[in-house]
């Protein structure tokens, strides 16, 4: 199989502007492409200290999985290169959630770049991709998560916000809905002003109850005994009103069972997470392993830039509320053996066992027209 497509010829690549920063090996534009080598089989980064190739041999790709898709594989060199890379940009996301966790007030983006000696727009890139948030909005989680902490007490709503990072009331209330779903006060009574429908049926996996705020949806539930699933949606929301669905919830219904049954559709619907700072990093995480694949509680540690943090990871899947969507199934021991699960082990290896087939019946066909080629 060519691994050069027929339109890249010598002088389109010396033409892209692409093929610039690999002769200057900039840095920069690492993480916006990578190049592959046709003679070698190989692919690199912009920034790599890796021999130049000949204009003619070299092929550009917007990713390092199109380029892994086309037949081509990381040089030791880039693998040892990514490997560091990582590690040091972990090392720099870790500081910035330390600076914005111990700030009085939120720094700025210009701020957290520069505590990271790197530019605004090379921080935001490198915090999205390890947090799965961006600086802005792991700042406001964080401050969700302290607002609701202050909030539980019996102190007063202005001594929370203050606390919280607000350096103003109107500011406060101007953020309060997206940061608790609903005012301060109806926060401190339980929820008592929000309305939750819902509606349970069946799966693959045994009773499914669907609920959905204002926000989006705020709970997958998985079980034996529907009634259960309904009093456990009662004690999560414990001061809000429960409305059964209606017609067009029945339609969400379906949708949500079909992607259970499905994972690979997706679910092409909003969903209300509320959790803290940390928990919404871990659920970031668990939303990039594609179905058919899994990843321990301590690589989910690692790209979270917390890699002592294994157990904090297990608690944060563990408090996953919206089954499924947000993958915790998918994490499992270091020794790839299954641990525990929200709703049952059985239905986690029920779920990984059905992800598998449907993975390899999709890569099936691919790879035997790879093969005859």
């Amino acid at each position: 199989m060519s691994r050069q497509p027929s339109n890249q010829s010598s002088e389109s690549v010396e033409l892209d502007p692409r093929w610039n920063a690999v002769v200057s090996r900039d840095a920069s534009a690492d993480g916006l492409f990578v190049y592959g080598v046709r003679t070698t089989g190989v692919y690199c980064r912009p920034g790599s200290s890796a021999r130049l190739p000949r204009p003619e041999n070299v092929v550009f790709f917007h990713t390092a999985a199109e380029a892994e898709a086309a037949g081509f594989r990381p040089s030791k060199r880039a693998a040892a290169e990514r490997t560091g890379l990582a590690e040091q940009h972990a090392a720099v996301v870790a500081g910035a959630c330390r600076l914005i966790a111990e700030a009085e007030w939120l720094p700025t983006l210009a701020e957290l770049a520069a505590h990271a000696s790197m530019s605004p727009w090379h921080f935001h890139r490198v915090f999205k991709a390890v947090t799965g948030l961006t600086p802005k909005g792991y700042a406001n989680a964080h401050r969700a998560d302290k607002v609701r902490s202050k909030l539980t007490g019996s102190g007063r709503i202005t001594d929370a916000l203050y606390d919280a990072g607000f350096n103003s009331n109107s500011r406060f209330y101007e953020a309060s809905a997206g940061l608790l779903g609903m005012r301060p006060t109806d926060y401190r009574k339980g929820g008592v002003a929000l309305e939750i429908r819902f509606a349970v049926g069946e799966c693959f996996l045994g009773a499914i109850l669907v609920a959905q705020s204002a926000r989006g949806v705020c709970a997958i539930l998985l079980g034996d005994d529907p009634n259960r699933l309904v009093q456990d949606l009662q004690d999560q929301f414990h001061s809000a009103t429960l409305i059964g669905g209606d017609a067009d919830f029945e339609q969400l219904m379906a949708e949500v069972v079909g992607f259970i049954e499905a994972p690979k559709l997706g679910l092409n619907l909003p969903l209300d997470l509320q959790g803290t700072a940390f928990q919404q990093r871990v659920w970031q995480a668990l939303a990039q392993i594609p179905p058919g694949t899994t990843a321990s509680y301590a690589q989910i540690a690692q790209r979270i830039g917390a890699p002592t943090a294994s157990r904090a990871v297990a608690l944060a899947c563990a408090a996953n509320h919206i089954a499924v969507a947000i993958p915790c199934h998918r994490v499992v021991r270091s020794d790839g053996a299954l641990s525990g699960y929200r709703w049952g082990v059985e239905r986690k290896r029920a779920l990984l066992d059905r992800e598998g087939r449907a993975a390899e019946q999709a890569s099936g066909p691919a790879a035997n027209v790879a093969k005859t080629r």
